[in-house]
């Protein structure tokens, strides 16, 4: 943008000084005859006519030296009107092309990631979900639709890939990378879009995991039957947290630094056991997870063999005895280095 304002300083001097000079040389060519009518106004109004090249007639009759005078204000005008029309032509091809640029770097990038998680909109929600997934840093590739709300991103966070397009067709999708990506978060301004947005992930998925938001409570019935796996009412979850602040608040305060700690010194996490880990097969007591790791354990999720999701399916606060098959979901709590050392024994 630099040599945009360059340019088009460099096009305003060249006027001005052009300008300045017809003036002043009108005056002193003209002007300065004995009987002469002519005014500074009147220098001044020629020149401008002369450099624009509109063809009105003389302000008053010209002597020879003032029409050979004229000529070389007359090419100075036309060489500067087409400096002026270079600058408009570049500034304009040369935005379109950044645009275009911009849009197939985006899409080579987004082509390279796998396991990368889609956030459909980019609005207060949008917003705090991309915050969120920068603190993990989980890859992450957004869609909105406002070209406003997507620049402001950009220029924020200049690394992120912003596709600029309606999240409920299904070709935006496709240039997320959705055949790739690890799951994908639907936080649209209306009900309606987040739930084409969920039938047409789910249509390209079946086991791509989707979370919706739902404005009305009506509404999140229909997002689970469209496809997603996780549907989040702001309005309900707003008053169990307001209602939670007042009865628990520490629990509330505690919370809040495990999960969302902008340092990032204590974090709440879930890691699966993969079935090429070592761990796989054996019992908490002999992995010994706190030694190995730092990590305090709270909860496990047993894999249910029907892969159908029951509250029954949770162990809290597992026993020693207790076994890690493939595909159990541990629920741990520690620092970042100590959960990316874990991941180093159950999904190697």
């Amino acid at each position: 943008m630099r040599q945009y304002w360059t340019r088009f300083i460099g096009t305003a001097v060249f006027f001005g000084v052009v300008l300045l000079i017809g003036t002043v040389g009108f005056m002193w060519i003209e002007g300065s005859a004995e009987g002469s009518l002519w005014t500074w106004g009147d220098a001044l109004y020629m020149t401008i006519i002369t450099l624009t090249a509109v063809g009105y007639d003389e302000v008053h009759p010209l002597s020879t030296p003032g029409r050979a005078f004229t000529s070389f204000i007359l090419f100075g005008g036309i060489t500067g009107l087409g400096l002026w029309f270079a600058f408009l032509t570049s500034f304009i091809v040369e935005l379109d092309l950044m645009d275009v640029f911009l849009r197939r770097r985006t899409l080579k990038e987004i082509k390279k990631m796998k396991n990368h998680i889609i956030v459909c909109g980019a609005g207060r929600t949008g917003s705090q979900v991309v915050e969120e997934l920068l603190m993990t840093g989980d890859p992450f590739v957004v869609i909105e639709r406002d070209p406003e709300k997507a620049k402001q991103i950009r220029d924020v966070l200049p690394d992120a890939l912003v596709i600029e397009g309606d999240a409920t067709v299904d070709h935006y999708l496709e240039e997320a990378g959705i055949q790739e990506a690890r799951g994908l978060i639907s936080c649209l301004s209306a009900d309606t879009d987040n739930l084409f947005v969920c039938l047409s992930a789910r249509d390209f998925r079946n086991d791509l995991e989707i979370v919706a938001r739902a404005y009305e409570e009506e509404t999140v019935p229909k997002l689970y039957r469209a496809g997603a796996n996780h549907v989040v009412s702001p309005n309900a979850s707003g008053a169990i947290r307001m209602a939670s602040y007042m009865l628990r608040p520490v629990v509330v305060s505690f919370l809040d630094v495990a999960t969302r700690s902008p340092d990032l010194t204590l974090r709440m996490e879930q890691e699966t056991v993969a079935a090429s880990s070592p761990w796989a097969g054996k019992s908490l007591q002999e992995v010994q997870l706190p030694q190995n790791t730092g990590l305090i354990i709270i909860g496990m999720r047993k894999k249910n063999p029907d892969g159908a999701e029951t509250p029954f399916d949770y162990v809290f606060n597992p026993k020693a005895t207790t076994l890690l098959e493939p595909g159990d979901v541990m629920i741990v709590l520690g620092k970042p280095d100590q959960i990316e050392h874990l991941r180093n024994f159950v999904n190697p």
